[in-house]
């Protein structure tokens, strides 16, 4: 019999349910951040706690560090763990006033001489990384560091001294890819989905769009996985397919594949939610913290496409 007084506790879904499943993996292995933004998206939870998490992982110079991207270890700040920050801020509705203030102040500092961000700063040294990211004296400024971050200011609206060139190079950088690789796409996306200048962002995706086919980049048929290349340097079966380049019906890299190829990639990635109620991660595992922290991360961005593309409502 229920205590007098208690709260009805909430239906539950079938056990089948994959968000179900997907919640249980979260509560089991997940850090305390990937914990609330689950339940932020899913369970109807606050934005606060979230933020309050965030916030453990942020440093005095308005960055952040502290394996908040999981293949970066240590107390350093780190451009990449700062363009995770702001994806989590834009998530909740939080990208702006002060805190981004404090975001665009750190951009400023660690920005090359062309005004953009390299993935790791040389400061990473001496503190455990995946092999894959190289720590170096004087790294370059990269399109895959700069351009979600540029991409996520400009959909909130944040005007900074820091954008004016930081666009221009992201501009420069895609204007001019005649090779690539899916990551690199995928932050080029990222950019042009909400960028201002639309008619141009629609003309570069255009471009792009021809690039991934021409090259295979996206491997459309998720059974033939064998005659699609991989990128030198990612794990043998690294592949990417359509959802991750168009992570919801409004990017403009929906249009560069047919239904039937959308159908096919969501569909595979339904059914790659393992029997644990997680899905896997599909990149090289180096540590085996970095991968437990990783996959409630894959997860909860998997559960984000699905029920973009109407395969669930939660």
């Amino acid at each position: 019999m229920a205590e007098t007084g208690a709260s009805p506790l909430p239906p539950t879904p079938p056990a089948h349910s994959p968000l179900l499943r997907a919640e249980q993996f979260v509560w089991l292995t997940a850090r305390v951040l990937e914990q609330r933004l689950f339940s932020y998206h899913f369970l109807n939870g606050g934005p606060d706690p979230v933020e309050t998490a965030l916030d453990a992982y942020r440093n005095e110079d308005g960055g952040y560090a502290h394996a908040l991207e999981p293949d970066l270890r240590g107390p350093v700040s780190q451009p990449l763990h700062t363009g995770r920050a702001l994806r989590i801020l834009d998530a909740i509705g939080r990208c702006g006033g002060q805190r981004v203030e404090r975001v665009c102040r750190y951009l400023t500092a660690v920005s090359a001489a062309d005004g953009a961000l390299p993935a790791v700063r040389p400061s990473q040294r001496g503190y455990p990384a995946a092999p894959f990211v190289p720590v170096v004296d004087d790294p370059p400024s990269e399109l895959l560091a700069t351009g979600p971050v540029v991409g996520l200011l400009h959909r909130n609206e944040v005007w900074h001294a820091w954008l004016f060139r930081a666009t221009d190079f992201c501009w420069q950088e895609i204007d001019r890819l005649e090779k690539s690789h899916p990551y690199e796409i995928e932050a080029a996306v990222a950019f042009l989905d909400t960028v201002p200048d639309r008619s141009r962002a629609e003309a570069a995706a255009d471009r792009l769009g021809r690039l991934v086919r021409e090259q295979r980049l996206a491997a459309l048929d998720p059974e033939r996985l064998g005659v699609y290349p991989v990128a030198p340097g990612y794990a043998p079966r690294e592949h990417h397919f359509p959802h991750d380049f168009a992570k919801s019906p409004d990017s403009l890299a929906r249009a560069w594949f047919t239904d039937e190829e959308m159908t096919r990639s969501l569909d595979f990635l339904a059914a790659e939610q393992e029997a644990d109620g997680g899905w896997p991660i599909r990149w090289r595992q180096w540590a085996p913290a970095a991968a437990l922290e990783a996959r409630p991360m894959v997860t909860i961005e998997a559960l984000h496409t699905l029920r973009a593309y109407g395969r669930f409502v939660g």
